[in-house]
């Protein structure tokens, strides 16, 4: 069938419009990356975000060849960040590099002014870490798991953790344990892993279950004592460790992992681009040594991929929140 003129200057029309439409998003990906990039990290400084964010920022811009910043805007289990990252304009100038935390936080915090599903646009996992048991031996008189476990049930209540704040993952995987094992520890939230940290350090708290990449180093130091990873089987980093499964919490399986996110709507090009930068600089081997360092797993999960385990984390700690009776402390 022939088409008319008029049909034929609608469609014309309609092709313009769509270039017109397209054109802003394919002159940016054409123009990217400028001089300066912005991740933004909603936790404080001196955290587990931060161990794998800041080397890994500096090594993608420097195959890209423009400086990448990390921005810290830490507060309320990392939503804070996060709501202030979902405003930013999808231009490929602002990242979002957050934790399994904002996994979690749809079920904490009723009220949160953005949607990790919807505001942003996953692009990888950059790292997973085991968590531990780590305590202060100053605070806990135990030097095995069997003796914290004994300690602690002979104290109820009286025994407290830190976690990076409420609906964080160091906080839900205290209240799954507690659940698991029917034990009572109190919680701190703190706002992030660097301050719950140095209290941990400085005795003001008594425990963490924390993520390896910010006990790491203190284990090896003998400032605290790693008593149960919770993986099945025990790390090559901290074979001494006990897993779960070995101490009696089998269904105790938690690891912290890190992701990066563009914010939704930024040009596809860029977000293709960030990956292939991302996966590429995780090979490099001083990276890596980073990585192995804090008993990591190197990411490098395609796009797809990621967004399904963000996904199947937001079923499985709704589900532990509602078990555990959590509310905001």
């Amino acid at each position: 069938m022939k088409l008319t003129s008029t049909t034929s200057r609608r469609r014309a029309l309609k092709l313009g419009l769509a270039a017109s439409l397209a054109a802003p998003s394919i002159a940016r990906a054409q123009a990217w990356p400028p001089g300066t990039i912005t991740w933004i990290n909603p936790f404080p400084a001196g955290g587990g975000t931060d161990t794998f964010a800041r080397p890994l920022a500096a090594q993608v811009g420097e195959q890209l060849g423009c400086q990448i910043i990390i921005d810290n805007k830490g507060g309320a289990g990392g939503t804070v960040g996060a709501s202030q990252a979902a405003k930013m304009k999808p231009d490929g100038s602002v990242f979002f590099v957050g934790a399994i935390h904002h996994t979690i936080a749809p079920s904490i915090y009723k009220n949160l002014d953005y949607d990790l599903e919807k505001n942003f646009e996953p692009i990888t996992m950059i790292a997973l870490v085991p968590q531990v048991i780590s305590i202060n031996p100053t605070k806990i008189p135990a030097k095995t798991y069997a003796e914290f476990l004994a300690y602690v049930k002979a104290n109820p209540g009286k025994v407290n953790y830190a976690s990076p704040g409420a609906g964080t993952a160091h906080h839900l995987a205290g209240e799954l344990y507690k659940l698991e094992t029917k034990t009572e520890i109190t919680h701190v939230p703190y706002r992030g892993a660097g301050p719950a940290m140095q209290d941990l350090l400085a005795g003001n708290v008594d425990m963490m279950f924390d993520g390896m990449g910010t006990s790491a180093q203190q284990i090896k130091a003998g400032k605290l004592i790693g008593l149960a990873v919770a993986t099945p089987k025990r790390t090559t980093e901290f074979p001494d460790i006990p897993a779960a499964a070995e101490v009696g919490v089998p269904n105790w399986i938690v690891s912290t992992w890190y992701g990066l996110w563009a914010i939704k709507g930024t040009p596809k090009p860029i977000v293709d681009r960030m990956y292939a930068e991302v996966v590429k600089a995780m090979a490099n081997p001083k990276l890596q040594k980073i990585w192995l360092d804090q008993t990591a797993q190197v990411g490098g999960e395609q796009p797809a991929d990621f967004a399904k385990r963000i996904r199947a984390e937001i079923e499985k700690w709704q589900k532990v929140v509602t078990a555990a009776g959590v509310k905001l402390d």
